[in-house]
Parts: structure tokens; sequence; C-alpha cells
């Protein structure tokens, strides 16, 4: 009894995490209303998130799972679904004729995987645990797609006109793996690039939210923990890039936070106690920001 009560802890912290991921596009879909264009944002990344939404919620629910073990599973998920429509919803409302297409290619294929795959668990498949490994399986592929995504993505902007350095490249694909495993947080991988690349380049971290680094490494690590408790290796499994990449992230953040710190205490101390008194109010004052949306669209557009 006491695992199964420890599961259940780690599984509702690990809905606690997911949510707050989940609810990280809020901000970037109010631009995209207010601006009435999605600019150069793409639909990939909420479309897949849609698709991993609904097998992990037909996977947690009782005519795959038994009984209602994986309950945490298929609520966070079920959450999942309806922001990522609603996300769909507002990105096909403000898009162009071409990118409509092009979502729509997207989603109704995605549509129709589930569908077949939720049709074959409860028709051809006999047991609870033949239905599991089934549905765990297309999640588990589901999952690995979205994983090799950025290495995809970060070929074509190497052999783009302004191609990807190739020092670049494992920061790309640690914030683009960062975006796609964590909670399936649906942010772009070129936006986290950016949001990286800039704390690199500024040696500050003013422009990388501590709070979402560390919610995308919480609901990595307590997503592994559920999975491992309940000795399920298609909960787990797609956890284990994700603990080590949200490890770098916040090492990311803590080297460059102490870096920037050191600098701002030395200027402070060459410009003596009115400068260290106003440093002190800035630093108080300041808070860790996302990149901008305008910033990642002229990004993308620089690698085209």
């Amino acid at each position: 009894m006491v695992p199964d009560t420890v599961r259940v802890a780690v599984g509702i912290l690990g809905n606690a995490a997911s949510m707050l991921l989940y609810t990280t596009p809020i901000l970037t879909f109010r631009w995209v209303i207010r601006k009435g264009n999605v600019e150069e944002f793409s639909c990939v990344p909420y479309i897949l998130a849609l698709l991993n939404c609904l097998l992990y919620t037909w996977y947690g629910l009782p005519v795959v799972s038994s009984g209602w073990e994986n309950l945490p599973v298929a609520t966070i998920n079920g959450l999942g679904i309806l922001l990522e429509v609603a996300f769909i919803a507002i990105y096909l409302r403000f898009a162009p004729a071409e990118k409509k297409r092009f979502a729509l290619q997207l989603v109704l294929p995605a549509l129709a995987l589930f569908g077949l795959t939720a049709a074959l668990s409860s028709f051809a498949a006999r047991t609870h645990r033949s239905r599991k490994a089934f549905v765990g399986s297309v999640g588990l592929v589901a999952s690995v797609s979205m994983y090799t995504s950025p290495m995809v993505a970060a070929v074509s902007i190497y052999r783009s006109p302004n191609p990807l350095p190739p020092a670049d490249f494992p920061l790309y694909f640690t914030a683009s793996a960062g975006t796609k495993i964590s909670g399936w947080s649906p942010t772009t991988p070129v936006d986290r690039y950016c949001m990286q690349k800039r704390v690199i380049a500024t040696k500050s971290v003013e422009f990388m939210p501590f709070s979402l680094s560390l919610f995308s490494f919480l609901s990595s690590a307590l997503w592994m923990a559920y999975g491992l408790l309940g000795r399920d290796l298609f909960i787990a499994s797609p956890n284990f890039i994700g603990v080590p990449v949200g490890v770098l992230q916040l090492l990311l953040y803590c080297i460059y936070r102490r870096d920037h710190g050191a600098a701002a205490g030395a200027e402070a101390q060459a410009h003596g106690p009115a400068a260290a008194a106003d440093q002190e109010k800035g630093m108080k004052a300041a808070a860790p920001v996302a990149v901008q949306p305008q910033e990642v669209a002229a990004r993308v557009s620089e690698y085209k």
C-alpha cells in the first residue's frame, strides 16, 4: 500500500508541474491574437503535443490500464488535449491559407492515427496487458518522433543560406529536446534555442526564466519516478532524456547567473556605493522574461 500511496503522490506532483508547462504558450497566443497573425510560428509542436496527449489520455483510462492505476496520466493529458485544441484553433484562425492547409494536413492524420489506435486496442487486444503494450508502443514511437525532430530541424538550418554554426548544434538540440520531452510543452525549438543562445552571448540569465527550466526538469523527473514506481517503462522511458536535458538547462542558468552576479558586483564596486545601490535596486526590480515572439520570428527568418 505504501508504494501505491507514494506513486499517487508523485503523480499528483507531476500533474502540477506539467500543468505549469502546458500553460506556457498562453502568452504566445495572446500575442498572436493581439497581432492578428501567426508570423513564423509553427503549428507542428502543438499538433504533436495533441497526438501525445490523446494517446496517453487513452493509455491512462480503464479501457487500457487496469482500473484507475494511471489516473494522474489521464487527467493531465486530458487537460493537455483541451489546451492543445484551443492553441491549434487560434493558430488556424489567424494563419494564412497556405499554413492552414499545412496544419490540417497534419491534424487529420494525427486524429486518424489516434482513432485507429483506440479502435484496435479496444477490439483486437483482449487483455489490459496487451492493450497497454500496444497503446504504449504507439505513444513511445510518437514521442521518439518528437525527440528526433530537432535533429531534422537542425540539419535543415545547417543547410540553409545562413547555416547554424556546428558548435551550436548541442545547444540547439538541448533546447529542442527540452521543449519536446519535458511534459510535451509546445514551445518551438527555435524559441528555446534563441533563449539559451542569448543567455550565452550576453552571459546573462535575464532572458531565460528560471521557472520554465525548473518545471521542465521537475516534470520529467516526477513522471520518470512515477513510471519506475509502477514498473511502467512506457511512462518512464520518454523522460530518461528529459531529466539530463533539464539538468543541463538548470546548470546553464546557474553558471551564467553566477557570472552575471559576479560581473555586476565588480562593476558596482568600481563605481562606488551609489552605483552599488542602483545595481541592487535594479536587480530587485528585474524579473526574468522569455524571448519575445518578434525575436523568435526574426531568428527563424534569418535561417530561411
